[in-house]
């Protein structure tokens, strides 16, 4: 039978309600002839509740402990699905992480799935069973304990087991009907996409598209696994939502696919920092060492064997940056005058995959916000990326005054 993987998330979960009308999206899957493996969230708001229930308990948790009190949202859900589906007459059972197995690393909370042998799933489909619904976002580490697979990984979960069981296709249900060109509450004029390639896909999560999760999109580039996201609030047909595919299989697209934005960054500058060899080394192994994520750097010019050294990272990071870099002066693997912080800005990025064969892409966005009075702080690029760092008042006039000038609204 072809097989076919449906991932819900914890929206479309939510209440009893919700996992019915899934599992009715689950049934017409069934009828059409297919083995269906369901991968599922935890019910809307869940895991915030179980991970507050950690932190109330104990501060400096043991994160094994961790990972088995928050993995249990997905078991509930996947149970109650399951006995949902059998109450329709359609074979279904449930399966927790260490049951397939999925097997993981051993980083709790934030473990990699190395393995989805599909064995044990497999040869009970060949038993009769037409539904393996599976909980999401969780594994079993070499230690035989459970882990977790960090936020969003129930998506990353859907798209290993479409690679692992050579799924015809994986389809996300979530409580947006498909990818946009931007965010449809800034910009009235965005235009869901009928399909968008997934080096797009990839840029625009990693930019601040909340659709889905940047590993799943990674391991489906990696093992070309078709990903569809779709509403489980809206009628369906099979054209619905967005596909996530190869370039190869889109035949026409506009220059620029999608504007991204994310509101949460900080410009983060060392001023007067020795400008010799090994200081990039010596300012950027702390800050990677302390769990911060940069983004993007510029060196200023250098004066009198002196330079400043700009980059940007999350703002909820901005007190371990600072720490990282005054442990480092204080070692005395860095000296600079001053660290200074402005956690008022924000990024805004186009992303299309028709920048590599398009030239004049940077200098419109350039005019565009030039034109709005809009200043650019920072710029960084990529073959098929251009972002800005802007300030953070400005960040909705940009985003809608470049889908415009993008005429974004248009199909390709």
């Amino acid at each position: 039978m072809p097989l076919l993987v449906m991932k819900f998330g914890g929206t479309s979960v939510a209440t009893l309600d919700r996992i019915r009308r899934a599992a009715k999206r689950v049934g017409v899957e069934v009828a059409k002839g297919h083995d269906v493996i369901v991968i599922v969230s935890a019910m809307s708001g869940e895991t915030n509740k179980l991970v507050g229930l950690v932190d109330e308990t104990s501060p400096l948790y043991d994160a094994r402990e961790y990972d088995a009190v928050v993995s249990s949202g997905e078991n509930v859900t996947a149970g109650l699905m399951a006995l949902t589906l059998q109450e329709m007459d359609i074979p279904a059972r449930s399966w927790q992480g260490w049951q397939v197995p999925v097997r993981t690393t051993s980083a709790h909370a934030a473990a990699r799935i190395e393995e989805i042998p599909p064995g044990n799933i497999m040869a009970k489909f060949g038993e009769g069973m037409k539904v393996a619904v599976v909980a999401g976002f969780q594994g079993v580490s070499p230690e035989g304990r459970i882990t977790t697979l960090g936020r969003g990984g129930s998506d990353t979960t859907a798209v290993a087991f479409a690679a692992a069981f050579d799924a015809i296709r994986c389809d996300i249900y979530t409580d947006v009907d498909g990818v946009y060109t931007t965010d449809p509450r800034i910009c009235e004029k965005a235009r869901k996409l009928d399909r968008i390639a997934f080096e797009e896909m990839l840029e625009l999560a990693s930019l601040g598209a909340k659709v889905l999760q940047t590993r799943s999109v990674e391991l489906a580039m990696r093992y070309k696994v078709r990903l569809r996201v779709l509403s489980s609030f809206e009628e369906q047909s099979d054209e619905a939502g967005t596909l996530v595919c190869d370039e190869e299989d889109i035949m026409e697209s506009n220059v620029v696919a999608g504007v991204a934005y994310s509101r949460d960054e900080a410009k983060m500058t060392l001023v007067s920092v020795a400008d010799r060899p090994g200081i990039a080394s010596a300012i950027f192994m702390p800050l990677a060492e302390a769990g911060v994520n940069v983004d993007m750097i510029v060196q200023n010019i250098s004066e009198e064997g002196r330079t400043d050294m700009t980059f940007s990272c999350p703002t909820n990071q901005v007190a371990r940056a600072e720490k990282a870099m005054e442990a480092a002066k204080s070692s005395g693997d860095i000296n600079y005058h001053d660290v200074i912080a402005d956690q008022n800005v924000a990024k805004v990025s186009v992303v299309g995959i028709g920048m590599r064969s398009h030239t004049g892409v940077a200098a419109k966005m350039f005019q565009v916000l030039a034109n709005e009075g809009i200043n650019i702080k920072v710029i960084t690029t990529s073959e098929i990326k251009i972002s800005v760092l802007i300030d953070r008042k400005y960040m909705e006039l940009a985003v809608q005054a470049l889908h415009d000038a993008f005429e974004l609204e248009k199909a390709g």
